[in-house]
């Protein structure tokens, strides 16, 4: 419940407070509970943007590769509350990630601008104050905004928490018997149900005001799982496919709290990641290593206030940095100013009337970028930055050795759907190309007049930061 919140700290506690009383005081509507939504259709999707009841509702789940949610073509059953808000809805079908580490690739998420634009990098980089968020935008359209997180990579340290009314991670309550997490360095105590049940309880308190609330879940990243959730194995893949299936029940008890609340016909339901996971596809495992296709391909569904007949499927390849553009377009408000990910409107809107794309996947030339710094966590260190261009059917990658030698790999998703073979020599005029377009690319400065804050961290934060699980000196 939202106690959980209001223990966290004073300042925290007050704000919480003083929203609630504004939501409460302001509330005249009577929730309405729905448990089924209307049919819609294109010309419903296409007027989202005419309304003005709309709630947005953004879960992120954190390491959750696209690739095992059953939407998605994975033939285990993980995800039955994704793949329904999927077949109702809107599913990108080729999405890619900013990078395979958090805060490298939420601060992309957030601002649009890839991380070469962002700067923010390395362990002690942070957002300035300059950047314009999401939550700014919806605050300044009139929405409360909420945000609840268990990831310290998203902490307010990091300049994350602007345009939030409340920004603070909720306090653990004791976490169910059964549970079982199986990332032993995992030391932060309960689950993504903490989050949920203080959203459900923001919701209730919320009634006629619009909101924006941003959920961010860690139970995938920390392989939370329950005895009844235990449905695929007991290897490190298995577990894995447990824990989704874990917080798609988690996610079955957000949709009830929604419909609890009137709110289930009236918010748009955003699902995203910050990354995937890799179980040594090519001998890596975990995240935040590498910006292979395992650690950087990931979901992106919009579920609507309505359902429709057929799911619309958006199959041409998108990015993390379109999120924003795309929501905020579908829902006619401000725009991002000369940011690197555009709306993807007009695809949503042509795959809804069942318009085709005459131009072929593989001859687009529309480019995006996964990043990772090799050093990220060793702030001494110098950059050495690996680096994935993705046109098409291509993943040019360019990093660095453990002696410190230059690494180039090109793999053709196509042909090889895994992306396992290495064909930089047989190609090597593709390899050229793209060679240039990733020069072009680090060349770029940090879009940000005032630079980005360089942050001293404290020996508590750093020991948060461990207990995720990262090596950090």
């Amino acid at each position: 419940m939202f106690e959980h919140l209001t223990q966290k700290n004073w300042p925290w506690g007050l704000a919480i407070a003083i929203v609630l009383v504004l939501f409460a005081s302001q509330s005249v509507r009577i929730a309405r509970p729905v448990d089924t939504l209307p049919i819609g259709d294109a010309e419903d999707v296409e007027a989202l943007g005419t309304r003005d009841d709309l709630n947005v509702l953004f879960v992120l789940v954190d390491t959750l590769r696209s690739d095992r949610l059953g939407s998605y073509g994975y033939e285990r059953d993980t995800s039955p509350v994704f793949d329904a808000l999927a077949q109702g809805g809107i599913r990108f079908d080729r999405h890619l990630a900013q990078s395979s580490w958090t805060k490298c690739s939420m601060a992309s998420l957030w601002t649009g601008f890839y991380p070469s634009g962002t700067g923010v990098t390395r362990l002690d980089h942070g957002l300035p104050d300059q950047a314009i968020m999401p939550a700014e935008v919806f605050q300044d359209a009139g929405f409360r905004t909420v945000g609840i997180w268990r990831n310290g990579w998203v902490s307010p340290t990091f300049g994350f928490a602007q345009g939030f009314d409340v920004y603070s991670r909720p306090v653990p309550a004791p976490v169910p018997a059964g549970v079982r997490r199986d990332n032993p360095t995992v030391q932060f105590g309960g689950s993504d149900l903490d989050v949920v049940a203080s959203a459900a309880e923001f919701m209730s308190v919320a009634q006629d005001d619009r909101w924006f609330a941003y959920l961010h879940l860690m139970d995938v990243h920390e392989y939370t799982y329950s005895e009844e959730t235990a449905l695929f194995g007991s290897g490190q893949s298995d577990l894995y496919d447990n824990s989704i299936r874990y917080v798609n029940d988690a996610m079955g008890l957000l949709r009830q709290a929604l419909i609890d609340t009137g709110n289930l016909d009236r918010t748009l339901i955003i699902i995203a990641s910050d990354h995937g996971e890799a179980f040594r596809e090519r001998g890596l495992e975990g995240h935040a290593r590498a910006v292979y296709r395992e650690s950087t391909e990931t979901p992106f569904i919009v579920g609507l206030p309505f359902e429709l007949e057929q799911g619309i499927v958006v199959s041409s390849r998108s990015f993390n940095v379109d999120l924003w553009p795309t929501i905020f377009d579908l829902l006619g408000l401000p725009e991002l100013d000369e940011v690197d990910g555009v709306s993807r409107r007009p695809e949503i809107l042509a795959a809804a009337h069942g318009e085709t794309d005459s131009e072929s996947e593989d001859t687009k030339n529309e480019i995006g970028y996964a990043h990772l710094d090799q050093t990220w966590g060793t702030a001494t260190a110098l950059p050495t930055p690996m680096v994935a261009v993705v046109e098409g059917r291509y993943r040019y990658i360019e990093s660095t050795d453990s002696q410190g030698g230059p690494v180039v790999e090109l793999f053709d998703s196509r042909e090889d759907p895994k992306e396992l073979k290495n064909l930089a020599v047989q190609q090597p005029d593709v390899v050229g190309r793209l060679h240039r377009e990733l020069e072009s690319y680090l060349g770029r400065e940090p879009v940000w007049s005032e630079g980005v804050p360089s942050l001293k961290l404290d020996e508590l934060e750093l020991n948060q930061l461990r207990a995720l699980g990262y090596s950090i000196p």
